[in-house]
């Protein structure tokens, strides 16, 4: 009989509540909040004396230097905690925007200190770290001590009898020298279990000391909101500016690769047929036909970029019927269905048809798939697009791919795109846009 030995398989054999003492993260966490004390007295004692210090000096100039050099300070203390958490915690908080002045120069500096909501934040966990670091570095310290000190206390009870001239360890006792010595079998027995207990919680209670650190950390030394709202606008502005100079690239190559050209040669075949009009009527006449079938061409090319760009049928019918006829143009079977209560405002609309476009385009070209689906509704405050066909699969959705620039698109308004496609098929994508009219 073979036998896996394997870390996961041993992990598994015994429960959780026997495994936490041993883990590296009970160790890691016990460690960091170890560390509280000294952290907190050394950024408390910081923050009293350059605040207490910046706001008696008001009365001169040099109150509001001292005072802006504490909360940078303060943020500088930041850095460290946020790296001790990172490191013990395996907690990672981004790193706050630095303090931007309007202008250059001392004064401008000296104003955006002082205005820094994140600098204050930075100050106010100073304050109330500390007595948190002193709660939570005794009630850590004591119950890891008393919980490996009481479990192994018959390992070490001949310390009492063989130097200070007791039985063992003395529980309480009075001035007649009587007490509690805990020397018999029963009160070794009875001092171990006591002490299993508090190794058994101790791992439970400094995660959840742990748990209170993370939340100080995230809550005060982290980005606010706001800031992190104000990123992501920046970002999703990015990716738009990048998509629309995409776009504005794709058209204009288009237009001087496809309708450009051929109307040049149309020009230039119809001053050759005015040539030759009274020459050589009938091959003039040709020349014109000739001419005529580029104009074709040449349309048929211009409706497919405006098309590409917005199509008349989404503005003028809505989803439904602007889908249903790229469902006819796909060369697999299509089944569409539109279920919704009103028409969203025309950007969504705008990204829900190209993204199903450009879905059931690459179904055509690359999935094998015999048929396929579209559903559209809308839940609650969100629009719901799924895609699916029983295809190959294995769709790749790295970086470069049609399927990496969608989630781009969708995400600079805040949509989603997942993607299920195991190799053999089939491909189910999900797609989420908010619904705004």
């Amino acid at each position: 009989m073979a036998y896996d030995f394997s870390p996961a398989t041993r992990e598994h054999r015994f429960p959780a509540v026997l495994r936490a003492p041993f883990e590296a993260r009970t160790w890691r966490e016990f460690g960091y909040l170890l560390l509280n004390l000294p952290m907190g007295i050394l950024a408390f004692t910081y923050v009293v004396t350059m605040l207490s210090l910046g706001a008696g000096l008001l009365i001169t100039f040099l109150g509001l230097p001292v005072l802006a050099a504490g909360l940078a300070g303060c943020r500088g203390i930041g850095v460290i905690e946020r790296a001790r958490a990172r490191g013990l915690l395996r907690h990672d908080v981004p790193e706050p925007g630095p303090v931007r002045a309007a202008k250059k120069g001392f004064m401008p500096w000296l104003g955006a200190q002082l205005k820094s909501g994140v600098a204050w934040r930075h100050a106010l966990y100073c304050f109330l770290h500390f007595p948190w670091a002193v709660f939570s570095f005794s009630i850590a310290l004591t119950f890891f001590f008393y919980g490996w000190g009481f479990l192994t206390y018959p390992l070490w009870r001949w310390i009492f009898p063989a130097y200070l001239g007791q039985s063992g360890l003395q529980l309480y006792g009075d001035e007649h020298g009587g007490g509690w010595y805990l020397h018999t079998a029963g009160d070794m027995v009875l001092a171990s279990s006591v002490g299993l207990v508090f190794v058994i919680v101790t791992p439970w209670a400094i995660r959840g000391m742990a748990h209170v650190d993370r939340a100080l950390v995230s809550g005060l030394l982290g980005p606010s909101k706001l800031a992190t709202r104000v990123t992501e606008l920046e970002s999703d502005r990015g990716v738009v500016v990048d998509h629309a100079a995409a776009d504005l690239r794709r058209i204009e190559r288009d237009l001087h690769d496809g309708a450009q050209a051929r109307l040049v040669a149309l020009a230039m075949d119809l001053g050759l047929a005015k040539e030759k009009l009274l020459e050589d009527p009938q091959a003039a006449a040709v020349m014109v036909g000739e001419a005529h079938g580029e104009v074709k061409i040449a349309l048929q090319e211009l409706r497919d970029l405006a098309r590409g760009i917005h199509p008349a049928i989404l503005t003028d019918r809505g989803l439904g019927p602007a889908l249903s006829a790229v469902a006819a143009r796909c060369t697999v079977p299509v089944s569409v269905t539109v279920d919704l209560p009103a028409r969203p405002v025309p950007a969504i609309e705008g990204i829900a048809y190209f993204t199903v476009s450009e879905l059931l385009q690459n179904i055509s070209k690359h999935s094998g798939a015999s048929k396929a689906q579209v559903d559209i509704w809308r839940s609650a405050d969100r629009m719901m697009l799924y895609v699916f066909d029983n295809g190959v699969g294995g769709v790749d959705t790295t970086a470069g791919s049609g399927l990496a620039g969608l989630m781009e698109r969708l995400d600079a308004v805040d949509g989603v795109l997942a993607v299920d496609s195991p190799a053999g098929g089939p491909t189910r994508i999900t797609a989420e846009l908010p619904w705004r009219v």
